[in-house]
């Protein structure tokens, strides 16, 4: 297959962006994940599919979508529009009716060519601030044809690239994806098997392997760690963590995410069962306490 033939589904391209790598950065985000974390700020991006997204606070309950439904996903009630994800088949229709703008597919399917066109806008700023393109998710690695498609493509306008995952589908990252990849943003989620195993219903071991493989080619890495107060805040694991990331030697910075709540809203819009309510926003301290600990284990002038 053509590399500009190649289809993939992509939830949103953020321009402008300075937290996804180097310089300016235009982050295209990807649908599709194997993880269902549940500190995570993207749920929209889990399945592959397009789905629709229904904002509560703009509905006015108007009604007009309702009888544009073609599988009878949305009905009206007293207390206003229900939408019904079981039998929602995201055709849009509804989300071109709505007046007040509440409803909203999430997904568009696109040609890697149409997108390189796309990014081909932002050549200015990536030149003029050393920045390039990153393409998270979800996991870009869910979607590896696709994924590989355009990086291929950033190469070859010579910008830089970079892959923001988890490493667990590592398998499907091939020598070519990783020969266009500049930069590596692998987020560790635990460093308890166990732990690891209760929090993404998937075993470290494969993130691990991933980690070493890009250890044994020298690519670059940013490692990522999201700190969660009473889930991933355990100071031995940490400590594990950072030695083990140490001795890779191709880690050449360490990024402490504190967890908070801004993510919420997007669990109660798609109707998933948010277990982190009571869960508070990881403290300057605590978060400076971990930072510490990958100082003192090998990156005392890259932790932020």
């Amino acid at each position: 297959m053509m590399e500009n033939t190649v289809t993939g589904m992509v939830t949103k391209v953020q321009r402008m962006s300075i937290h996804d790598g180097p310089g300016i950065r235009t982050t295209l985000f990807l649908k599709g994940c194997n993880f269902r974390c549940r500190w995570c700020h993207n749920p929209e991006t889990w399945r592959r599919e397009a789905q629709i997204e229904r904002i509560a606070e703009r509905c006015i309950a108007c009604g007009a979508c309702v009888p544009v439904c073609r599988s009878g996903a949305l009905r009206s009630e007293e207390g206003g529009i229900v939408l019904d994800r079981e039998r929602c088949d995201s055709c849009g229709l509804c989300v071109s009716v709505c007046p007040a703008r509440a409803m909203h597919l999430v997904g568009r399917e696109v040609s890697a060519e149409g997108l390189m066109r796309e990014l081909r806008r932002d050549m200015p700023y990536f030149e003029e601030s050393g920045g390039g393109v990153t393409l998270s998710g979800g996991d870009p690695l869910f979607q590896p044809d696709f994924t590989g498609a355009v990086l291929k493509g950033c190469r070859k306008l010579g910008l830089h690239t970079c892959l923001d995952t988890s490493g667990h589908l590592g398998v499907n990252a091939g020598e070519e994806m990783l020969a266009d990849t500049d930069l590596v943003l692998l987020d560790i989620k635990a460093w308890n098997p166990e732990r690891y195993r209760s929090l993404t219903g998937g075993e470290l071991r494969p993130t691990l392997e991933f980690a070493e493989r890009l250890a044994s080619l020298r690519k670059p890495v940013w490692l990522r760690y999201v700190l969660v107060p009473g889930v991933t805040d355990n100071l031995e694991e940490i400590e594990g963590l950072s030695r083990h990331a140490a001795l890779l030697g191709n880690v050449e910075r360490v990024d402490v995410l504190p967890f908070h709540q801004m993510g919420r809203f997007k669990w109660d819009e798609l109707k998933l069962d948010y277990t982190l309510k009571g869960t508070p926003e990881a403290s300057a301290k605590l978060a400076e306490q971990v930072r510490g600990i990958f100082r003192r284990e090998g990156f005392p002038d890259c932790v932020h």
